[in-house]
């Protein structure tokens, strides 16, 4: 090949560099809090893909805080220990016994699994739950359901987030990775915390620039079922006119995003996990995929 042919060939991954020039200035020295889950989470490809993702932007000069639930695994596992599976108000039920389940299936598992993938690309991940350094705090969380507090074990509601072993990791260059498991306030146990509502609220104490949340979905969907157009950009008070109609499953991830703008971070975004490279793609290029909540005050300004 000569020189003049190679030279042409190169040239595209240039502009691409290039195209990513602004985001990358503007990024730089910002925390980012991603949500993981859904899809994203199961399918081996996709796992692989948000490693090198999550330490791309560690290496662009971002610092990434990873943030895990982990449904399916749980499911699996409590299924295997002949604990059956039930939900209220779109909540698990968490008795002891499946508490002891959570903590292993989180902690020992789905934790385990994603630090040994982000450290295949050098000595990055630190592995902790919400109990490590007080970093997530919470006491019993009693859902209403038809005018009635409903008892649904061991469900925390987060009261207080400790930032500092997180800022000691990202201090140290490092990838803090967090199971949505928090300590007591009031008692020796441990709390099952919804991994969605634990990002936003670290994402706020951390005072991140940008909440992201994976889902199965693309995005917020301007009238589903009728229509598949996605949202791609609203304000803090358009999101919480629309709260009450979403479907069960959008409600924690749109109410943490609500929290994490209303909280000071910049922006949070719920994006479509199954595709390959979507933080990528959302946080390098112009052709921004899923929705973006901003801040009200913002309303008329450009992003």
């Amino acid at each position: 090949m000569s020189n003049t042919a190679r030279k042409h060939t190169a040239l595209p991954k240039a502009q691409i560099l290039i195209e990513a020039l602004p985001w990358l200035t503007r990024h730089n020295g910002k925390t980012v809090v991603v949500k993981f889950g859904g899809n994203a989470m199961i399918d081996e490809e996709l796992k692989a893909a948000f490693a090198q993702d999550i330490v791309f932007l560690h290496h662009a000069g971002l610092k990434p805080v990873v943030v895990h639930g982990g449904g399916p695994q749980i499911s699996a596992a409590l299924d295997r220990h002949g604990i059956v599976s039930e939900f209220k108000a779109g909540l698990r039920v968490t008795t002891e016994d499946a508490m002891d389940v959570v903590r292993m299936v989180l902690a020992g598992q789905v934790q385990r699994e994603l630090v040994g993938l982000l450290n295949e690309h050098g000595p990055l991940a630190v592995g902790m739950t919400g109990e490590d350094a007080h970093t997530i705090t919470a006491t019993k969380h009693q859902p209403e359901i038809d005018g009635e507090l409903v008892d649904i074990g061991r469900v925390g509601e987060i009261t207080a987030i400790d930032t500092g072993a997180i800022e000691a990791l990202l201090a140290d260059g490092r990838i803090p990775v967090v199971s949505s498991i928090a300590r007591s306030q009031d008692d020796h146990h441990v709390y099952n915390v919804n991994a969605d509502t634990a990002a936003a609220a670290l994402a706020a104490a951390l005072g991140a620039e940008t909440l992201m949340v994976l889902t199965d979905v693309e995005g917020l969907y301007e009238d589903w079922p009728n229509s598949d157009e996605v949202i791609s950009r609203l304000t803090a008070s358009e999101l919480e006119k629309l709260l009450p109609e979403l479907a069960s499953g959008m409600v924690p991830k749109m109410e943490g995003c609500l929290h994490a703008v209303r909280g000071g971070v910049n922006t949070a975004r719920v994006i479509d996990g199954r595709v390959q490279h979507s933080i990528l793609l959302e946080i390098f290029t112009d052709e921004g995929i899923g929705t973006m909540v901003v801040p009200d005050e913002e309303q008329g300004d450009a992003e």
